[in-house]
Parts: C-alpha cells; structure tokens; sequence
C-alpha cells in the first residue's frame, strides 16, 4: 500500500515565496515612505522655527501650536520607519533606525516641556492683551473729556462752529443763527458724546471678552495636543527597544 505523500505541493511553495518577496517589497516600501516623511517634517519644523523670536511670547505661542497642529506627519514617518522591526531593512539602516528610536523619545519630552512654556506665555498674551485694550480705551476717554471740557467753555455759535469743525473729518458745520439753535447744538453734542463714551466701555468689554475665549481655546486645544504628542512619542520609544 502506497503512502500519501506529506510534502507541500509546488504550487503552494510558490505561492507562499512569491507572498513572501511581496511582503518584504511592501515593507521596505512603507520605510521608505517613512523617511521621506520625516524629512518633510524636518524642513517644515525648521521654516516654523526660522528666524527664531526668543522671548516673544506670541511668536513662542503660535510655534507651539504650529508644531501640535503638524505632528501628524513626523508620527506616521515613525510608524512606517519602525513597521517590520528588522524585517526588509538594508545593513545601513539599523544605525539609523537605532538614532531614530532615540529621537522619539527627545521629541517626546520636548513636546512635554512645551505646556509649561505654553501656559506661561497664555498669561503673558492675556496680560498684553488687556494692557492694550486698557490704553487704547484710555487714550479715547481722555479725547472725549477734552471735548467735553471745550463743549462746556463754549458760549458762542462761532466757538461751537469751530468746535464742530475741528470734530468733523471734512471740517464742517451747521449754520447757527440762534441762542436756541446754540444750545440745542450742545444739547446733541453731550448726548452723543455720553453715549459714545458709554459704547466704547461696553466695546472694550466685548473685545477683552473674545479675545480671552480666543487665547484660552488655542491654549487648551495646543498644550492638550502637546501632551498628547509627547505621550505618543514616548510610547513609540518604549514599543522600539528592538532597534536599541
């Protein structure tokens, strides 16, 4: 009685070999993609950061969420770098891959100690901020009282004339014939200017209002990132003790 044969049949040798080339094909595809990535990143990082504005605080904010809002790629190239761990990889790149794992864990920490640096300069661009804003509405206040003060000296239809003119950008005024017409004139005046100056206080309010929601939304959504990041990064160097 004939025994069964036990071997695999050539077809399916075949077919797992010609798996096995495709599979190391696409791997070492997929690290190239990687490396490539990751040198898109590095010159993006590197137009973000040049000319550095050290000590700028809004040029340090908006760089560190230029840098959040572009970790996805440097992310992806790492993945496809460490894809595999050994297999499809060239003599040349176990070096790299080695400097590479390290680097993770660098860029890892360097994202952690961006939400210190991030939370200091969001007080800092809060106080600028409000200091701006504080001026400037100071700065109008002290125009409004100056106008205030020349509107109560003012005794006649020629100083109120003037007085209109000089408040007027095409430097005009209306004809006032009358002790009526005069008082009448200054009656308006005072009224638009109580009002405009109580309009500019509820501005100055409303603005200080938006553009701290704003500062605190970007602070939140950047320095979450940056710790998200970090965490990734580090993780992506405890998962590649392989390459070490």
């Amino acid at each position: 009685m004939m025994k069964p044969n036990s071997d695999p049949s050539p077809t399916l040798l075949e077919e797992l070999r010609k798996f096995s080339f495709s599979l190391l094909e696409s791997i070492s595809l997929w690290h190239w993609i990687g490396y490539g990535l990751l040198v898109l990143a590095l010159m993006d990082v590197i137009a973000l950061l040049f000319p550095p504005q050290i000590m700028n605080p809004a040029w340090e904010f908006q760089t560190i969420g230029g840098l959040v809002e572009r970790v996805a790629v440097p992310l992806i190239g790492f993945l496809l770098v460490f894809y595999g761990e050994h297999i499809g990889r060239e003599n040349w790149e176990f070096p790299l891959v080695k400097l590479l794992s390290w680097l993770t864990l660098l860029v890892g920490l360097l994202f952690l100690l961006l939400i210190p640096l991030g939370v200091f300069n969001t007080i800092r661009l809060d106080k600028q901020a409000q200091s701006q804003i504080s001026s400037q509405v100071q700065q109008n206040i002290t125009q409004i009282q100056e106008v205030k003060k020349q509107l109560a000296t003012t005794q006649t239809a020629e100083e109120m004339k003037a007085l209109l003119r000089r408040l007027d950008n095409q430097g005009r005024a209306p004809d006032i014939q009358t002790s009526e017409q005069l008082q009448k004139v200054k009656d308006e005046l005072s009224n638009f200017i109580s009002k405009t100056e109580n309009q500019l206080s509820n501005q100055a309010s409303i603005v200080q209002s938006g553009q701290r929601l704003t500062l605190l939304k970007n602070s939140i959504k950047w320095n979450l990132g940056a710790l998200i990041s970090g965490t990734l990064f580090i993780i992506i160097w405890r998962s590649t003790r392989w390459a070490r």
